[in-house]
This record gives structure tokens, sequence and C-alpha cells, in this order.
């Protein structure tokens, strides 16, 4: 059985979702199993997107894919740089 991938507009909704069970008095294994997803796959959620509004979460995994890009280019520019130093030096 292949994986599913959920946006943050769909955690977000599965996880007021399961607010809503467990405030009916909902055990977390009853609540996990319909809507389901694991209970591990829950508390993991909650934990990256529990009180946030879907455009933050929208947001948050914007930025981080810019930071991911960010981090490349300074690794490139780094690596460069060093090359450059070492060949200053005449040690090629």
């Amino acid at each position: 059985m292949g994986r599913v991938r959920f946006t943050p507009e769909q955690i977000i909704g599965k996880i007021r979702e399961a607010e809503v069970f467990i405030a009916q008095g909902l055990a977390i294994g009853e609540v996990c199993r319909k809507i389901a997803i694991s209970e591990q796959t829950y508390y993991r959620w909650r934990k990256e997107y529990g009180g946030m509004r879907v455009d933050q979460a929208r947001r948050l995994k914007e930025l981080e894919a810019e930071n991911a890009r960010l981090k490349k280019i300074v690794a490139d520019l780094s690596l460069d740089n060093s090359i450059l130093k070492e060949t200053v030096r005449g040690n090629f």
C-alpha cells in the first residue's frame, strides 16, 4: 500500500477534527482510527502544526523550502571560495 502525503491544510483539518472528537470524550486511539492516521502521526502533527492556522502552515512550508534553497547556495559558495583560496596558495 502506498504512502499518503497530506498537505498542511489537510493536516490542520485532521488535527481540528481530532480535537472535536477528543472534546466529545473519545480516547486518542479511537480518534486516530476515525481520522485514519496512527497515534504517532497524530502526536507529530500536533507538535508541528498544533495551534496553527492554514495560512501560517502554508507560510511555514514556504519558508522551510526557501531556507533549504539558501543553505544549498551558501554551501556551493563556500566550496567555490575554498577552491579559489587553495588555488591562490598554489596547492592544486
